[in-house]
């Protein structure tokens, strides 16, 4: 048997807190506690609220200076736990929540999305809003961060920092460490006027051509199919010889020009993947066929003759069209400081241009000679009108036969080459 010791003078027991509290005994396991920290000078409230996987208790705390508020603290802990409600971590700060997110709930992206996203997240949200306790985050907070960014960066970037925000929130909220996400409460305001963008006049496309031709085989090819089909730049970069057809009239079919060769009349190109993480299209409607314009098709066989005098003939298997020495993809950066030689030689400002304004030019070119949008729509795979109108609202006033035909009609200089 234990020995009994008997209450202090003062009333109190050997801790000599209890009966100073008022407290006649133990709270039921369960129903938290409330004890004194003497190197904090601080009531200090626990809750358990569960275990981890390997048996370890899940605290929630509280403290306050006042009894009575630590006391009061406990108690909506207990009647969030009663109701079914998470129980917040007070010490949960803004920054751990974007970090965990940045760690962990960008799985499957590219690594140059996940890189711009922890730019983004490190640059403008961490620094204005992490140190805050994200239980205390407020939508005022949010509406007041959003509008000093506003001031800084355009409407685009802007969307992507309320995006980082809103989604670090929502991984904390599903793992109890807040119980809601103030971030969907706030409106997006606009942001600064982003880079406008543009297409090449038909003189400005006709001298791209022309530089183009003292280019680079791979350099040129890349200048004259972005211009003459409108694919993406991701989408060309992922192009392989497989997806380059030629059709053989006397099977009736079109055959990979590894296996047909270039002695053909038609040509196509099955733009079916990209550079993207997954190797997709960036959307179903994107994945489509188009026939080649007959410049195309002669740039694409001198590149296969370049290749062939330098012993690099693709073989069998997915060999990239515009890969490097070694096969791989090329960046976007190696791309886009390639193409912007061939800008400055046709005399107009390199900083100005990306290759992505070829296929603004590409769409602005076919609207100004007469086709509807709604075959360009098709030809740039969209998923209808109204995504072409405004995304290229500046440039517009299955194998898809038109834009080779108008292009062929646009550029008859393909003739003399052939």
């Amino acid at each position: 048997m234990p020995e009994h010791v008997p209450p202090a003078p003062d009333g109190s027991d050997e801790s000599g807190q209890n009966k100073r509290l008022g407290e006649s005994k133990r709270r039921p396991r369960g129903d938290g506690g409330l004890r004194w920290s003497e190197s904090r000078q601080r009531w200090i409230a626990e809750l358990t609220i569960g275990y981890t996987p390997a048996g370890k208790r899940i605290v929630r705390t509280a403290s306050d200076k006042s009894k009575t508020k630590a006391l009061k603290k406990l108690q909506a802990k207990l009647r969030d736990r009663e109701d079914g409600l998470p129980s917040e971590d007070t010490r949960y700060t803004v920054a751990q929540a974007v970090e965990n997110w940045l760690q962990y709930g960008l799985s499957g992206r590219a690594a140059n999305t996940v890189n711009t996203k922890r730019i983004l997240a490190r640059k403008h949200v961490i620094p204005e809003l992490g140190a805050r306790k994200l239980r205390e985050l407020s939508a005022d907070d949010v509406d007041q961060w959003l509008a000093r960014e506003a001031e800084r960066v355009s409407t685009r970037t802007l969307q992507e920092l309320r995006s980082i925000l809103k989604r670090s929130v929502a991984r904390a909220q599903a793992r109890d460490k807040v119980k809601r996400n103030v971030v969907m409460l706030c409106e997006l305001p606009q942001g600064r006027t982003g880079r406008p963008s543009k297409s090449l006049t038909m003189a400005q496309a006709e001298a791209v051509l022309e530089a183009a031709e003292s280019a680079k085989p791979w350099l040129r090819a890349y200048v004259v199919l972005s211009l003459l089909t409108g694919a993406r730049t991701e989408e060309l970069r992922g192009l392989t010889w497989s997806h380059v057809v030629a059709y053989e009239a006397e099977r009736e079919q079109w055959r990979p020009v590894t296996e047909a060769g270039w002695e053909h009349d038609e040509f196509a190109l099955y733009v079916w993947r990209s550079v993207r993480a997954t190797g997709d299209t960036k959307t179903p409607k994107s994945r489509r066929t188009l026939k080649l314009p007959r410049l195309c098709a002669l740039v694409l066989a001198a590149l296969w003759d370049d290749l062939s005098a330098r012993g690099l003939t693709p073989g069998e298997g997915e060999h990239l069209v515009f890969g490097t020495r070694h096969g791989t993809k090329k960046s976007a950066g190696n791309v886009r400081r390639e193409f912007r030689r061939v800008i400055k030689r046709a005399g107009l400002d390199e900083a100005e241009w990306t290759p992505r304004e070829m296929r603004h030019s590409f769409v602005s070119v076919l609207s100004a000679n007469g086709m509807a949008v709604e075959h360009i729509s098709r030809l740039v795979g969209h998923n209808g009108t109204a995504v072409t109108e405004k995304v290229y609202r500046l440039q517009i006033q299955p194998v898809m036969e038109e834009g080779a035909t108008a292009m062929d009609r646009i550029f008859p200089g393909a003739d003399d080459e052939a």
